[in-house]
């Protein structure tokens, strides 16, 4: 049956800044399939960990400090060591910092640009390494964005990471596709999350938004968790170095 194809019972996911947004949506949707979650975040997911656990999943909580790759052969070695296997890694995690092009700093760009594309790519090294040597393949699913597709305004460091995540998610699958790990990408359009709270306090420009929507909403948390057990799942076994817009229709108008 087809249905059996989605799901991921025993499966064990490692999902990134999932504490809150939409890393604790993706997390707890990929629970209700049946995986098992390490939840890696610099603050802990207390909230993450209680809603996963209602559902009668694990979850390992891990505290590690993204901005540098320094934690990341731990992150591998407590999951592995406690389930024994890894099967998932959602990339998840990232910041945004905003000002205009012109007055830019350094910081901002290497800050931004560190956690949302560079620990992005050596957590997917790490992983499909792990992949590799287990011989059953995997799933990594990277988090795009709107301005993996378009320029953005006030958000340089922003729109070049997550345009080169959209570009790395294409070249891991040329790379890795051989070894049956899957590559992709997941691209949320305008979400109400802490990232977008400036947005949608600005009574204008939140206008301007929704305007654009097809839908007529801001997306939630909950609307990537479709998605995400999709890509995790056997269903998506031959979609290679896609990425996939979840944005209410943003793109299309």
């Amino acid at each position: 049956m087809i249905l059996n194809s989605f799901n991921l019972d025993g499966k064990v996911a490692i999902v990134t800044g999932c504490n809150r947004g939409l890393g604790q949506g993706i997390a707890v949707g990929l629970a209700q399939a049946g995986c098992h979650i390490v939840g890696v975040s610099s603050s802990g997911s207390v909230e993450t960990q209680k809603k996963v656990e209602a559902i009668g999943r694990q979850f390992i909580d891990i505290r590690a400090n993204l901005m540098k790759l320094d934690d990341i052969p731990a992150i591998v070695q407590q999951t592995v060591e406690h389930f024994g296997k890894v099967d998932i890694l959602v990339n998840n995690a990232g910041i945004i910092r905003r000002e205009d092009a012109i007055n830019f700093s350094e910081s901002d760009w290497d800050d931004v640009m560190d956690i949302n594309l560079k620990t992005a790519f050596f957590l997917s090294q790490a992983v499909a390494k792990k992949f590799i040597a287990q011989g059953s393949g995997g799933k990594i699913i990277n988090i795009a964005s709107m301005l993996s597709f378009q320029g953005g305004i006030r958000v340089p460091s922003y729109t070049a990471s997550k345009s080169g995540i959209a570009g790395l998610t294409k070249l891991l699958a040329n790379e890795w596709a051989k070894h049956g790990i899957n590559v992709n990408a997941i691209s949320p359009g305008y979400m109400a999350t802490d990232n977008t709270a400036q947005l949608r306090q600005d009574e204008k420009r939140n206008q301007e938004i929704l305007d654009r929507i097809p839908a007529e909403r801001w997306g939630k948390p909950e609307d990537l968790s479709g998605p995400a057990v999709f890509l995790a799942s056997d269903a998506a076994s031959y979609i290679q170095g896609y990425t996939l817009a979840v944005d209410g229709g943003w793109l299309a108008r």
